[in-house]
């Protein structure tokens, strides 16, 4: 059996999608929807703004109307060569049977027709999943952060529960780029949260609470909220900011850098893993490095961290040898870009110090783009291990022990999820 055979017969332990029932297990879906609710449709709309932006709703969440030759071409007559609508397309492909010939406008309307027909049977998602050989998934509902997975989208589901709310929650309005604010977590657990006092037991009973709701981990995104420098916690400062529509931009950050250290420490207190989300988004200070010092502050914590950084992947694994608290989430890094991948995972192979390391998701919100991404994931990463063979860094049955443990095995001992 070769390398890329034994892979294609691994089942996946999915770290990270963004299922959700509106949009996963939407009846409604046609192709318009899959292109715009997809990577492919970052091409057309970054769908989250920039500091000097500012925007009424998120592109992702919202359904296509009938849609139009016209609104389907800019994504592959004018977009075709991005990856994120190539992996789209050829999962398309595979899975409504075009023959190889793409989305074209010939073929455009019949693969919609074949789409919405096949979107009327609610095991549809769930038969895409399982055609992509995925047995467990943990997703991140930034829409609901507190929403149970398991109970809404299937026994095979856990979640994670993002934190960007709760960091910029220092006044009752404010609100994170999803539209969640402290009133919606306090809501949620039954509790009302007048004080500064208040608002930090709310932060404990949250993440007490988590296994009521089938989480196993939180999540910080706050990459595409504000930068990723966390300083070290200043209380004072932060209170400051509490309910102060008018606090400063020092005042607001110490809220999110208190928040931020306050739950990474709850988190290594119950030996609960946190994902983060590293590089793009707010560029200008989504560097990998400037989350060192949080990390190195809470040494009980175990990070997950997510995207190898893109683009600055070799500074994420040059961190991952030196902090042992640090494991490494694939996910998006191959869909991104699969000759950045191939390079980084080579060299991820060669630099982290052990093979519990690396995991991987899909990252995506329609089961059509997860199974065409780990269609990309499981070749990709044959590639990689079989230049390892060939070069004799490794024997097959050495690659095949890695394989197994970033599709499945780390994941599992991760999270503490076995199935």
């Amino acid at each position: 059996m070769s390398i890329g055979e034994f892979i294609d017969q691994l089942p996946i332990f999915d770290v990270h999608e963004h299922h959700m029932p509106a949009t996963f297990l939407n009846r409604n879906v046609g192709l318009l929807d899959l292109l715009r609710q997809s990577y492919a449709g970052w091409t057309q709309e970054r769908p989250y703004p920039l500091p000097s932006e500012n925007r009424e709703e998120d592109p992702m969440l919202t359904e296509s109307a009938k849609s139009t030759w016209e609104e389907v071409a800019p994504y592959v007559e004018h977009s075709g060569s991005n990856h994120f609508v190539r992996n789209l397309v050829q999962g398309l492909d595979e899975l409504y049977d075009l023959a190889g010939q793409g989305i074209t406008e010939k073929n455009w309307q019949t693969l919609d027709a074949a789409i919405r027909e096949r979107h009327l049977d609610s095991n549809w998602p769930h038969e895409v999943m399982r055609r992509a050989g995925v047995r467990e998934i943990v997703t991140d509902i930034y829409a609901a952060p507190l929403l149970n997975a398991k109970r809404e989208l299937g026994d095979h589901y856990r979640s994670v529960m993002r934190i960007n709310g709760l960091a910029m929650a220092w006044h009752q309005d404010r609100r994170d780029h999803n539209g969640n604010g402290v009133g919606y977590f306090a809501d949620e657990v039954g509790m009302r949260c007048g004080t500064f006092a208040d608002f930090c037991i709310l932060l404990e009973r949250l993440v007490d609470t988590m296994e009521e709701r089938n989480q196993v981990g939180l999540k910080n995104a706050l990459a595409y909220d504000r930068d990723i420098q966390f300083d070290e916690p200043d209380e004072d400062l932060a209170r400051r900011a509490w309910g102060n529509p008018m606090a400063s931009a020092e005042e607001r950050k110490a809220f999110g850098d208190f928040v931020v250290d306050r739950m990474c420490t709850l988190a290594g207190e119950r030996d609960i893993p946190m994902q983060m989300h590293l590089g793009t988004a707010i560029i200008r200070g989504s560097h990998p490095l400037n989350v060192a010092g949080l990390i190195e502050r809470h040494p009980k914590t175990r990070f997950l961290l997510m995207h190898l950084a893109y683009p600055w992947s070799a500074e994420l694994l040059g961190m991952a040898f030196v902090y042992r608290n640090i494991w490494i989430d694939l996910t998006w890094s191959f869909l991104l870009s699969p000759s950045h991948f191939k390079r980084a995972f080579h060299e991820a192979i060669e630099v982290l110090p052990d093979e519990s390391r690396m995991m991987m998701g899909g990252d995506n919100w329609h089961a059509e783009e997860s199974f065409a991404t780990f269609r990309t994931a499981r070749n990709l990463i044959a590639e990689v291990l079989q230049e390892k063979i060939d070069s004799n860094y490794f024997r097959l049955e050495q690659a095949q022990g890695l394989a197994e443990k970033i599709f499945v095995t780390n994941a599992k001992s991760f999270f503490n999820v076995d199935f």
